[in-house]
């Protein structure tokens, strides 16, 4: 395991306690901030997997074929990490505004 791979786990992990204790508490900045940390974990540990890839395909010599599918793997992961931040990002803002909602009404 590398060192973002174990970054990222320990990240996720505090991010659910966090979270955790945010929603037992009816604290939202608390359980949004353990999300954006599961988040950021995610991210980190599939960046560390793009780095263990991008060392394997380099140590094996790879043919053009193997190298496609190592660019094409991280090509996904980014696009999996990407989408993940955009769905905590919205998530968090219906979160926002129904808490507004609830302090309006």
């Amino acid at each position: 395991m590398n060192e973002s791979k174990a970054a990222g786990a320990f990240d996720v992990a505090k991010g659910k306690v966090k979270q955790a204790v945010g929603e037992t508490f009816n604290d939202e900045s608390t359980a949004n901030s353990g999300s954006a940390d599961q988040v950021k974990g995610n991210a980190k540990q599939a960046w560390g997997n793009v780095k263990d890839k991008a060392t394997d395909v380099a140590n094996d010599r790879p043919t053009d074929n193997a190298r496609a599918n190592a660019e094409n793997t991280g090509h996904n992961v980014r696009e999996s990490v990407t989408s993940a931040a955009e769905n905590a990002k919205n998530s968090i803002e219906r979160g926002v505004e129904n808490l507004k909602n609830k302090i309006n009404h």
